[in-house]
């Protein structure tokens, strides 16, 4: 993805600029959109790198000459990926920065000063006014919100899926259960297109919110095989990755690290798996009733 395909419209009163951010490989760049044909929002203000931040801003201040009004900054949630020029771009445009308040939380450097919250609308003034409904969509991270143009279709997804690269779904800050439920809720909207923060928008992505769940679910499958071939015997992380993941090369094992543990702890608040003493891992046995 490089400068020849930004800017470029998307979908109806919406454009898409991606900026070259330290983002997980294999993807090198991340989405930032702009939405509205008269008032716009702008999402995604990602990258650090001074020589992108010169194009962004050309590009957001080019708006006004075709009549448009930029409102404010949106963040998705607050990984360095997504928020990396925010701070520098709220100041360069003098604009407001809005985000989840369990975002604003992480990022006490930058100024949020709308904390949005699921369910609430946001109407952007323009010809045909583009409503768009803000879902807050925890998983990936704890303020991850998605925005939903509920008349036109389009959702912007941040990191809830991406069309290049995966999701990462890390212990701490990552919950793989509320993530999974998320995206099942994002299933059923009816979107008829998804606008990732990495990679090209994805068509009619029902199919796919659909396929990560499976996916999730067979990986989930395959942990709960390797502990129970284990005949009660704890396994660390280390054990069960390379048996997990064995259908992954190595190099990417660091990472399957984490959303291995993602998983043990989803099948943790399920009762399907516990920690002994040491913190390594086995099947939950059956309750015993004294």
């Amino acid at each position: 993805m490089g400068a020849v395909n930004r800017p470029r419209p998307v979908a109806r009163g919406v454009d898409l600029f991606p900026a070259r951010t330290p983002t997980l490989p294999p993807a090198t760049h991340t989405n930032s959109y702009a939405l509205g044909e008269r008032e716009v929002l702008l999402v995604e203000p990602a990258t650090p790198h001074e020589d992108e931040q010169r194009e962004w801003l050309a590009w957001a201040r080019g708006m006004a000459s075709a009549g448009r009004k930029l409102v404010a900054i949106a963040l998705t949630h607050h990984h360095v990926d997504h928020v990396g020029g925010a701070a520098f771009f709220a100041e360069a445009l003098g604009l407001p920065v809005w985000a989840h308040a369990e975002t604003a939380a992480r990022l006490p450097e930058i100024p949020v000063t709308r904390y949005l919250v699921d369910g609430e609308a946001l109407t952007l003034a323009g010809p045909e006014p583009q409503r768009l409904q803000v879902l807050h969509t925890p998983g990936h991270a704890p303020g991850h919100v998605c925005l939903f143009d509920e008349d036109g279709g389009a959702l912007v997804a941040g990191d809830m899926v991406a069309s290049v690269g995966t999701i990462l779904i890390a212990p701490g800050e990552g919950d793989m259960k509320e993530y999974l439920a998320q995206l099942e809720r994002l299933a059923g909207l009816g979107a008829r297109v998804a606008l990732p923060a990495h990679g090209d928008p994805i068509e009619a992505p029902e199919a796919l919110f659909k396929h990560y769940v499976a996916h999730r679910l067979l990986r989930e499958a395959r942990v709960v095989a390797a502990l129970a071939g284990r005949g009660g015997v704890a396994a660390g992380l280390d054990a069960l990755v390379a048996e997990v993941y064995a259908d992954t090369p190595r190099e990417v094992w660091p990472l399957a690290r984490l959303s291995l543990e993602a998983h043990l702890l989803k099948l943790e608040q399920d009762g399907k798996a516990r920690r002994d003493a040491e913190g390594q891992w086995m099947l939950a046995g059956p309750r015993l009733v004294t």
